[in-house]
């Protein structure tokens, strides 16, 4: 039995993405007979902790520098290592590589000059042509890292998550929002205002870790006919989603996830590095672009005409979730599992 050791980043900033398309990854091995243990800064982001250890694998909670946590990775007896950092020096990837350890790098448009076996990026619009000839290179939607949950909600009848038969009937849009799993740039109540400004009646739920976004929530002045409901993170936040008309995000990591699902989305670039990525998305039509949240703090219209649409037109919002279910398969992260085994089981 191989024993794979993941190193993510993690924490109130960094948010909780790389944590868990990792987790997607080790599901698919842990069924193929690996184990699995992860190495992050788990202290700070404790529901984070909770959603691994639930799953089986190994918490090794690690808030020291990312230059210093080889000796950490080296002690576990790693037969592969995976790496899913933007903080992780370069210097360290080459060192572990020394060890004879197999190194599998999530990498998102640029490899950041780390030293891999074998690099894995998963977004849209990217192929092995836009890295250097010969390097190995899992590219684009084809090996999305999906989790568990979202694949059994993929499969399951739409109609399991609807409310229960004795609720009075309702025909106002679910919305669902959810920035992350620590919403680190405060995206949640930005978006809220532009919902509100919508005026449009809606049944929303506003996913928000932490008590400063609650409390900003709050204070979002809501039109008649628009029932909000403001709750920390979920045990099933899939669940949420699957029954959402629309759901809000961020365009980070978590786009995979909605387009397998066949979620109607409409997304927020809150950082530099996910602009690329917006764009794509948008240019595409699989999801609604509300704009870039430095944008959107000082001007919302932007945001609240692409809500006003996607809450109108339930037409927009079928084909959003055909497209996105088209793209990802549910079965990247399989291929992806396939050819680490691969990398781990040849000979060094």
């Amino acid at each position: 039995m191989s024993l794979i050791v993941f190193y993510c980043d993690l924490g109130p900033t960094r948010g909780t993405g790389h944590v868990m398309r990792c987790v997607a990854l080790a599901e698919e091995l842990a069924a193929r007979g690996s184990r699995c243990a992860f190495v992050a800064d788990f202290d700070a982001v404790p529901w984070a902790a909770g959603q691994v250890r639930e799953r089986g694998f190994d918490v090794r909670p690690y808030d020291g520098e990312p230059a210093a946590v080889l000796p950490v990775l080296a002690a576990l007896g790693p037969d592969a290592v995976v790496l899913d950092s933007y903080a992780l020096p370069a210097s360290t990837s080459r060192e572990l590589r020394a060890l004879a350890v197999p190194v599998l790098a999530i990498v998102d448009r640029d490899r950041r000059g780390l030293a891999a076996d074998l690099y894995l990026d998963q977004n849209l619009g990217v192929s092995a042509a836009d890295y250097a000839p010969g390097l190995p290179v899992l590219a684009g939607p084809e090996y999305a890292l999906v989790r568990d949950e979202v694949l059994a909600w993929r499969s399951a009848d739409p109609r399991d998550a609807d409310d229960p038969p004795d609720d009075p009937p309702d025909d106002r849009p679910r919305v669902v929002a959810y920035f992350g799993g620590t919403d680190a740039f405060g995206a949640g109540p930005v978006v809220a205002e532009a919902l509100a400004r919508t005026g449009r009646p809606c049944r929303a739920t506003f996913v928000a870790p932490r008590a400063e976004t609650r409390d900003a929530l709050d204070r979002v002045a809501w039109a008649a006919g628009q029932q909000v409901e403001v709750i920390g993170p979920p045990p099933s936040l899939m669940a949420l989603v699957a029954r959402a008309d629309v759901v809000l995000s961020a365009s980070g990591t978590s786009l995979v996830e909605l387009f397998c699902i066949g979620s109607a989305a409409g997304v927020v670039c809150v950082v530099d590095n996910q602009v690329a990525g917006y764009e794509l998305v948008t240019g595409a039509g699989l999801a609604a672009g509300l704009g870039l949240l430095d944008d959107l703090r000082q001007d919302p219209t932007p945001a609240v005409a692409a809500l006003d649409a996607l809450l109108e037109d339930a037409g927009l919002r079928a084909r959003m979730r055909e497209a996105g279910r088209s793209l990802v398969d549910g079965a990247g992260r399989a291929r992806a599992a396939a050819a680490l085994e691969a990398l781990a089981a040849a000979p060094t």
